[in-house]
Protein backbone atom coordinates (compact mmCIF):
# COMPACT_ATOMS: atom_id res chain seq x y z
CA UNK A 1 0.00 0.00 0.00
CA UNK A 2 0.92 3.22 -1.02
CA UNK A 3 0.02 6.90 -0.34
CA UNK A 4 -0.73 8.99 -3.15
CA UNK A 5 -1.36 12.61 -4.31
CA UNK A 6 -2.68 12.91 -7.27
CA UNK A 7 -3.44 16.65 -9.13
CA UNK A 8 -5.39 17.22 -12.11
CA UNK A 9 -5.24 20.71 -13.81
CA UNK A 10 -7.75 22.92 -14.85
CA UNK A 11 -8.14 20.82 -18.61
CA UNK A 12 -8.48 17.67 -16.62
CA UNK A 13 -11.63 18.81 -14.72
CA UNK A 14 -12.73 21.28 -17.62
CA UNK A 15 -16.22 19.89 -17.25
CA UNK A 16 -18.69 17.30 -15.63
CA UNK A 17 -17.58 14.23 -18.05
CA UNK A 18 -13.93 15.29 -17.37
CA UNK A 19 -14.82 15.41 -13.16
CA UNK A 20 -16.14 11.70 -14.07
CA UNK A 21 -13.19 10.57 -15.73
CA UNK A 22 -10.52 11.80 -13.02
CA UNK A 23 -13.04 10.13 -10.03
CA UNK A 24 -13.29 6.84 -11.98
CA UNK A 25 -9.28 7.17 -12.35
CA UNK A 26 -8.71 8.21 -8.44
CA UNK A 27 -11.17 4.80 -7.68
CA UNK A 28 -8.44 2.62 -9.60
CA UNK A 29 -6.15 3.99 -7.10
CA UNK A 30 -8.15 3.57 -4.32
CA UNK A 31 -9.01 -0.08 -5.54
CA UNK A 32 -5.20 -0.75 -5.72
CA UNK A 33 -5.37 -0.15 -1.99
CA UNK A 34 -3.86 2.93 -2.26
CA UNK A 35 -4.33 6.12 0.53
CA UNK A 36 -5.39 9.01 -1.81
CA UNK A 37 -5.46 13.01 -1.75
CA UNK A 38 -6.64 14.45 -4.92
CA UNK A 39 -5.64 18.14 -5.50
CA UNK A 40 -7.44 19.92 -8.01
CA UNK A 41 -7.46 23.51 -10.26
CA UNK A 42 -10.36 25.13 -10.92
CA UNK A 43 -12.00 24.22 -14.04
CA UNK A 44 -10.85 25.33 -17.74
CA UNK A 45 -11.19 29.49 -18.08
CA UNK A 46 -13.12 29.94 -14.37
CA UNK A 47 -9.91 31.59 -12.83
CA UNK A 48 -9.53 33.62 -16.23
CA UNK A 49 -12.64 34.53 -16.01
CA UNK A 50 -12.68 35.61 -12.49
CA UNK A 51 -9.52 37.59 -12.57
CA UNK A 52 -11.62 39.41 -15.22
CA UNK A 53 -14.09 40.82 -13.24
CA UNK A 54 -11.82 41.98 -10.51
CA UNK A 55 -10.00 43.86 -13.06
CA UNK A 56 -12.84 45.45 -15.46
CA UNK A 57 -14.27 46.50 -11.65
CA UNK A 58 -10.66 48.38 -10.81
CA UNK A 59 -7.25 48.03 -11.94
CA UNK A 60 -5.74 48.43 -8.96
CA UNK A 61 -8.18 46.09 -7.10
CA UNK A 62 -7.67 45.50 -3.13
CA UNK A 63 -5.42 42.06 -3.31
CA UNK A 64 -7.33 40.24 -0.20
CA UNK A 65 -10.86 40.52 -2.33
CA UNK A 66 -9.04 39.30 -5.13
CA UNK A 67 -8.26 36.26 -3.38
CA UNK A 68 -11.27 35.74 -2.13
CA UNK A 69 -12.78 36.09 -5.50
CA UNK A 70 -10.45 34.16 -7.07
CA UNK A 71 -10.37 31.37 -4.98
CA UNK A 72 -13.59 29.96 -5.31
CA UNK A 73 -12.88 28.18 -8.79
CA UNK A 74 -10.94 25.20 -6.83
CA UNK A 75 -13.66 25.09 -4.30
CA UNK A 76 -16.46 24.41 -6.43
CA UNK A 77 -14.47 21.71 -8.63
CA UNK A 78 -13.69 20.23 -5.24
CA UNK A 79 -17.16 19.33 -4.41
CA UNK A 80 -17.89 18.27 -7.85
CA UNK A 81 -15.37 15.77 -7.71
CA UNK A 82 -16.13 14.59 -3.73
CA UNK A 83 -19.73 14.41 -5.10
CA UNK A 84 -18.55 12.25 -8.47
CA UNK A 85 -16.49 10.48 -6.21
CA UNK A 86 -19.42 9.67 -3.89
CA UNK A 87 -21.35 8.20 -6.63
CA UNK A 88 -18.77 5.85 -7.64
CA UNK A 89 -19.12 4.53 -3.87
CA UNK A 90 -16.24 6.41 -2.85
CA UNK A 91 -16.13 7.63 0.47
CA UNK A 92 -14.63 11.50 -0.33
CA UNK A 93 -14.68 14.90 1.57
CA UNK A 94 -13.59 18.26 -0.23
CA UNK A 95 -11.09 20.57 1.62
CA UNK A 96 -10.43 24.32 1.39
CA UNK A 97 -7.13 25.13 2.36
CA UNK A 98 -8.22 26.84 5.06
CA UNK A 99 -9.74 23.89 6.82
CA UNK A 100 -6.80 21.73 6.88
CA UNK A 101 -5.02 24.67 7.46
CA UNK A 102 -2.82 25.64 4.56
CA UNK A 103 -0.73 28.16 6.60
CA UNK A 104 0.81 31.35 4.10
CA UNK A 105 2.37 34.39 4.50
CA UNK A 106 0.80 37.84 3.74
CA UNK A 107 1.45 38.27 0.06
CA UNK A 108 -1.78 38.03 -1.20
CA UNK A 109 -2.38 36.98 -4.81
CA UNK A 110 1.28 35.50 -4.61
CA UNK A 111 1.87 33.91 -0.97
CA UNK A 112 4.05 31.27 -0.18
CA UNK A 113 2.98 28.53 2.08
CA UNK A 114 4.25 28.84 5.40
CA UNK A 115 3.45 25.79 7.20
CA UNK A 116 0.46 22.42 6.75
CA UNK A 117 -0.88 20.82 9.80
CA UNK A 118 -1.71 17.61 7.45
CA UNK A 119 -2.61 15.64 10.88
CA UNK A 120 -6.73 15.39 10.10
CA UNK A 121 -6.01 14.75 6.99
CA UNK A 122 -3.58 11.82 7.61
CA UNK A 123 -5.88 10.41 10.28
CA UNK A 124 -9.15 10.31 7.47
CA UNK A 125 -7.12 9.11 4.38
CA UNK A 126 -5.72 5.96 7.15
CA UNK A 127 -9.35 5.09 7.51
CA UNK A 128 -10.06 4.98 3.57
CA UNK A 129 -11.29 8.37 2.60
CA UNK A 130 -10.20 10.25 -0.17
CA UNK A 131 -9.28 13.77 0.59
CA UNK A 132 -10.31 16.28 -2.18
CA UNK A 133 -7.98 19.40 -2.05
CA UNK A 134 -8.95 22.95 -3.33
CA UNK A 135 -5.20 24.17 -4.57
CA UNK A 136 -3.94 26.83 -5.12
CA UNK A 137 -5.15 28.30 -1.56
CA UNK A 138 -4.24 28.66 1.46
CA UNK A 139 -4.88 31.14 5.05
CA UNK A 140 -3.08 34.17 5.53
CA UNK A 141 -2.10 35.67 9.16
CA UNK A 142 -4.83 37.98 8.57
CA UNK A 143 -7.03 35.19 8.38
CA UNK A 144 -8.19 35.44 4.82
CA UNK A 145 -7.68 33.24 1.88
CA UNK A 146 -4.70 33.88 0.36
CA UNK A 147 -3.76 32.44 -3.36
CA UNK A 148 -0.31 30.96 -4.65
CA UNK A 149 -0.34 32.61 -7.54
CA UNK A 150 -0.79 31.33 -11.07
CA UNK A 151 0.05 27.83 -11.61
CA UNK A 152 -0.36 27.13 -7.68
CA UNK A 153 -1.93 24.14 -7.56
CA UNK A 154 1.11 22.16 -8.79
CA UNK A 155 2.85 23.85 -5.43
CA UNK A 156 0.05 22.73 -3.30
CA UNK A 157 -0.27 19.26 -4.50
CA UNK A 158 3.54 19.06 -3.82
CA UNK A 159 3.59 20.48 -0.46
CA UNK A 160 0.63 18.45 0.83
CA UNK A 161 3.13 15.25 -0.40
CA UNK A 162 5.93 16.23 1.43
CA UNK A 163 3.44 16.95 4.71
CA UNK A 164 1.47 13.74 4.52
CA UNK A 165 4.90 11.67 3.53
CA UNK A 166 3.66 10.58 0.36
CA UNK A 167 5.15 7.95 -1.88
CA UNK A 168 4.75 9.76 -4.83
CA UNK A 169 2.90 12.99 -6.58
CA UNK A 170 1.35 12.12 -9.90
CA UNK A 171 0.45 15.20 -11.56
CA UNK A 172 -1.88 14.89 -14.45
CA UNK A 173 -2.14 17.65 -17.47
CA UNK A 174 -2.88 17.71 -21.01
CA UNK A 175 0.33 16.56 -21.89
CA UNK A 176 1.69 13.01 -21.49
CA UNK A 177 5.11 14.46 -19.60
CA UNK A 178 7.80 16.31 -19.75
CA UNK A 179 9.15 17.03 -23.40
CA UNK A 180 12.57 18.17 -25.36
CA UNK A 181 10.77 21.31 -26.81
CA UNK A 182 6.96 22.13 -27.31
CA UNK A 183 5.74 19.82 -29.87
CA UNK A 184 3.68 22.42 -31.08
CA UNK A 185 6.06 23.94 -32.63
CA UNK A 186 8.71 20.79 -33.44
CA UNK A 187 6.89 18.04 -34.16
CA UNK A 188 10.10 15.30 -33.38
CA UNK A 189 10.31 16.51 -29.96
CA UNK A 190 10.88 13.49 -27.78
CA UNK A 191 9.12 12.86 -24.53
CA UNK A 192 11.74 12.22 -21.76
CA UNK A 193 11.24 9.44 -19.28
CA UNK A 194 13.01 10.89 -16.55
CA UNK A 195 14.42 14.48 -16.27
CA UNK A 196 16.32 15.47 -13.27
CA UNK A 197 15.21 18.14 -10.47
CA UNK A 198 17.70 20.69 -11.69
CA UNK A 199 16.80 20.53 -15.50
CA UNK A 200 12.87 20.92 -14.79
CA UNK A 201 13.67 23.81 -12.24
CA UNK A 202 15.31 25.48 -15.08
CA UNK A 203 12.85 24.70 -17.85
CA UNK A 204 9.79 26.16 -15.63
CA UNK A 205 11.34 29.03 -14.56
CA UNK A 206 12.13 29.85 -18.16
CA UNK A 207 8.98 29.30 -19.79
CA UNK A 208 8.48 26.09 -19.94
CA UNK A 209 4.85 25.43 -18.95
CA UNK A 210 4.22 21.64 -17.38
CA UNK A 211 4.84 22.35 -14.32
CA UNK A 212 5.12 25.56 -12.18
CA UNK A 213 8.50 26.58 -11.38
CA UNK A 214 7.88 26.75 -7.66
CA UNK A 215 6.21 23.22 -7.13
CA UNK A 216 9.53 21.94 -8.20
CA UNK A 217 11.74 23.93 -6.42
CA UNK A 218 9.99 22.59 -3.27
CA UNK A 219 9.82 19.11 -4.70
CA UNK A 220 13.90 19.32 -4.90
CA UNK A 221 14.10 20.74 -1.55
CA UNK A 222 11.76 18.19 -0.22
CA UNK A 223 12.74 15.17 -2.19
CA UNK A 224 8.87 14.52 -3.36
CA UNK A 225 9.07 12.08 -6.41
CA UNK A 226 7.23 13.59 -8.72
CA UNK A 227 5.22 12.04 -12.40
CA UNK A 228 4.03 14.64 -15.24
CA UNK A 229 1.30 12.12 -16.46
CA UNK A 230 -1.48 12.41 -18.91
CA UNK A 231 -5.63 12.72 -17.72
CA UNK A 232 -6.73 11.81 -21.11
CA UNK A 233 -4.32 8.50 -21.67
CA UNK A 234 -4.53 4.76 -20.35
CA UNK A 235 -2.84 3.87 -17.52
CA UNK A 236 -0.17 1.53 -17.53
CA UNK A 237 2.54 1.54 -20.94
CA UNK A 238 0.33 4.08 -22.41
CA UNK A 239 0.76 6.88 -20.20
CA UNK A 240 4.11 6.16 -18.64
CA UNK A 241 5.24 10.23 -18.40
CA UNK A 242 7.98 11.70 -16.94
CA UNK A 243 9.50 11.17 -13.73
CA UNK A 244 11.15 13.83 -11.86
CA UNK A 245 14.79 12.18 -9.84
CA UNK A 246 17.48 13.04 -8.52
CA UNK A 247 20.67 13.54 -11.11
CA UNK A 248 22.22 10.96 -10.22
CA UNK A 249 19.30 8.25 -10.92
CA UNK A 250 20.46 9.31 -14.25
CA UNK A 251 22.75 7.43 -15.90
CA UNK A 252 23.46 8.75 -19.74
CA UNK A 253 23.28 12.62 -19.37
CA UNK A 254 22.22 14.09 -22.21
CA UNK A 255 24.74 17.52 -22.68
CA UNK A 256 21.24 19.67 -23.70
CA UNK A 257 17.91 17.98 -22.02
CA UNK A 258 15.76 20.49 -23.99
CA UNK A 259 14.82 24.09 -25.32
CA UNK A 260 12.36 26.25 -23.62
CA UNK A 261 10.82 29.61 -24.85
CA UNK A 262 8.64 32.33 -23.07
CA UNK A 263 6.67 35.39 -24.99
CA UNK A 264 5.60 36.56 -21.34
CA UNK A 265 8.74 38.66 -21.30
CA UNK A 266 9.51 42.08 -22.12
CA UNK A 267 12.81 44.58 -21.80
CA UNK A 268 13.25 47.82 -19.76
CA UNK A 269 15.99 49.83 -20.76
CA UNK A 270 17.39 52.89 -19.07
CA UNK A 271 19.33 55.64 -20.69
CA UNK A 272 21.98 57.42 -19.43
CA UNK A 273 21.69 56.49 -15.66
CA UNK A 274 24.82 57.98 -13.14
CA UNK A 275 27.58 55.44 -12.87
CA UNK A 276 27.97 55.44 -9.09
CA UNK A 277 27.79 53.42 -6.31
CA UNK A 278 24.24 52.41 -5.29
CA UNK A 279 22.75 53.10 -8.33
CA UNK A 280 21.36 49.40 -8.88
CA UNK A 281 20.19 49.49 -5.28
CA UNK A 282 18.14 52.67 -6.29
CA UNK A 283 16.47 50.76 -9.21
CA UNK A 284 16.03 47.44 -8.36
CA UNK A 285 15.22 48.27 -4.47
CA UNK A 286 11.27 49.86 -5.20
CA UNK A 287 11.09 47.00 -8.03
CA UNK A 288 11.65 44.72 -5.59
CA UNK A 289 9.51 46.61 -2.75
CA UNK A 290 6.70 46.47 -5.69
CA UNK A 291 7.33 42.67 -5.81
CA UNK A 292 8.40 42.57 -9.37
CA UNK A 293 11.00 39.65 -10.32
CA UNK A 294 13.41 40.92 -12.52
CA UNK A 295 15.39 38.51 -14.64
CA UNK A 296 18.39 39.25 -17.12
CA UNK A 297 20.16 42.03 -16.37
CA UNK A 298 22.88 44.10 -18.56
CA UNK A 299 24.69 47.50 -17.97
CA UNK A 300 26.96 48.84 -20.35
CA UNK A 301 30.29 50.21 -19.69
CA UNK A 302 30.76 53.80 -18.29
CA UNK A 303 30.89 56.43 -20.71
CA UNK A 304 31.69 60.02 -19.33
CA UNK A 305 30.34 58.67 -15.66
CA UNK A 306 27.00 57.53 -16.82
CA UNK A 307 25.73 53.85 -18.13
CA UNK A 308 23.03 52.41 -20.00
CA UNK A 309 21.03 49.45 -17.81
CA UNK A 310 18.66 46.85 -19.31
CA UNK A 311 16.39 44.33 -17.93
CA UNK A 312 13.44 41.92 -18.57
CA UNK A 313 10.56 41.26 -16.47
CA UNK A 314 7.22 39.90 -16.89
CA UNK A 315 5.15 41.17 -19.46
CA UNK A 316 2.13 41.39 -17.11
CA UNK A 317 4.29 43.63 -15.12
CA UNK A 318 5.14 46.44 -17.32
CA UNK A 319 2.95 48.56 -16.55
CA UNK A 320 3.65 48.78 -12.87
CA UNK A 321 7.38 48.52 -13.81
CA UNK A 322 7.27 52.16 -15.89
CA UNK A 323 5.17 53.87 -13.40
CA UNK A 324 7.81 52.59 -10.09
CA UNK A 325 10.30 53.74 -12.17
CA UNK A 326 9.06 57.15 -13.53
CA UNK A 327 8.13 58.08 -9.35
CA UNK A 328 11.89 57.31 -8.56
CA UNK A 329 13.57 59.12 -12.09
CA UNK A 330 14.78 61.91 -9.78
CA UNK A 331 16.42 59.33 -7.26
CA UNK A 332 17.82 57.01 -9.55
CA UNK A 333 18.36 59.89 -12.40
CA UNK A 334 18.03 58.09 -15.72
CA UNK A 335 17.77 60.16 -18.66
CA UNK A 336 15.40 58.07 -20.92
CA UNK A 337 12.83 54.74 -20.09
CA UNK A 338 12.46 52.46 -23.06
CA UNK A 339 10.38 49.43 -23.07
CA UNK A 340 10.10 46.49 -25.65
CA UNK A 341 7.42 44.14 -25.04
CA UNK A 342 8.16 42.32 -28.51
CA UNK A 343 10.63 39.81 -27.44
CA UNK A 344 11.25 36.38 -26.88
CA UNK A 345 13.59 34.66 -24.19
CA UNK A 346 15.17 31.21 -25.95
CA UNK A 347 16.69 29.13 -23.45
CA UNK A 348 18.96 25.43 -23.65
CA UNK A 349 19.01 23.55 -20.23
CA UNK A 350 21.17 20.51 -19.41
CA UNK A 351 22.83 19.35 -16.40
CA UNK A 352 25.62 17.91 -18.84
CA UNK A 353 26.96 21.54 -19.30
CA UNK A 354 28.82 20.98 -16.67
CA UNK A 355 31.13 18.72 -18.27
CA UNK A 356 30.72 19.96 -21.56
CA UNK A 357 32.72 23.27 -23.50
CA UNK A 358 31.48 24.85 -26.58
CA UNK A 359 27.61 24.74 -25.90
CA UNK A 360 26.36 28.59 -25.57
CA UNK A 361 29.31 29.36 -28.69
CA UNK A 362 26.46 26.47 -30.68
CA UNK A 363 23.42 28.50 -29.60
CA UNK A 364 25.46 31.73 -30.61
CA UNK A 365 26.43 30.60 -34.06
CA UNK A 366 22.76 28.56 -34.72
CA UNK A 367 20.86 31.76 -34.03
CA UNK A 368 23.65 34.08 -36.43
CA UNK A 369 23.20 31.69 -39.28
CA UNK A 370 19.56 32.49 -39.25
CA UNK A 371 20.04 36.22 -39.13
CA UNK A 372 17.99 35.67 -35.92
CA UNK A 373 19.97 39.07 -33.36
CA UNK A 374 20.77 38.43 -29.55
CA UNK A 375 20.01 41.50 -27.30
CA UNK A 376 20.34 40.20 -23.92
CA UNK A 377 22.51 37.21 -22.84
CA UNK A 378 22.12 35.08 -19.19
CA UNK A 379 23.52 32.07 -17.91
CA UNK A 380 24.15 29.99 -15.50
CA UNK A 381 25.50 26.49 -14.31
CA UNK A 382 23.28 24.08 -16.73
CA UNK A 383 21.09 26.99 -18.76
CA UNK A 384 22.25 29.53 -21.22
CA UNK A 385 19.15 32.43 -22.20
CA UNK A 386 19.36 34.86 -24.59
CA UNK A 387 16.56 37.69 -25.88
CA UNK A 388 15.81 37.73 -29.25
CA UNK A 389 12.91 39.41 -31.15
CA UNK A 390 9.51 37.95 -30.76
CA UNK A 391 8.66 37.05 -34.50
CA UNK A 392 12.06 34.91 -34.49
CA UNK A 393 10.77 32.71 -31.43
CA UNK A 394 9.38 29.07 -33.57
CA UNK A 395 12.74 29.50 -35.99
CA UNK A 396 14.98 29.65 -32.88
CA UNK A 397 13.36 26.61 -31.25
CA UNK A 398 13.54 24.71 -34.33
CA UNK A 399 17.24 25.17 -35.09
CA UNK A 400 18.19 25.20 -31.68
CA UNK A 401 16.63 21.69 -31.13
CA UNK A 402 17.94 20.19 -34.41
CA UNK A 403 21.52 21.64 -33.90
CA UNK A 404 21.91 19.80 -30.30
CA UNK A 405 20.71 16.68 -31.56
CA UNK A 406 17.34 16.55 -29.87
CA UNK A 407 15.34 15.94 -33.05
CA UNK A 408 13.33 12.36 -32.41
Amino acid sequence: MARIVMKFGGTSVADLDRIRNVAERVRRQVASGDQVAVVVSAMAGATNQLVGWCQALSPLHDAREYDAVVATGEQVTTGLLAIALQALGIEARSWAGWQIPLLTDDSHGAARIQSIDASGLIARMERGQVAVVAGFQGLAPDNRIATLGRGGSDTSAVALAAAVAADRCDIYTDVDGVYTTDPRIVPRARRLDRIAYEEMLELASVGAKVLQARSVELAMKERVRVQVLSSFADDGQTNRGTLLVDEDEIVEKEIVTGIAYSRDEAKVTLRHVPDRPGVATSVFGPLSQARVNVDMIVQNVSAEGATDMTFTIGRADLPRVIDCLERERANIGFATLLTDSDVAKISVVGVGMRSHAGIANTMFRTLAERAINIQVISTSEIKVSVLIAEDYTELAVRALHTAYGLDA
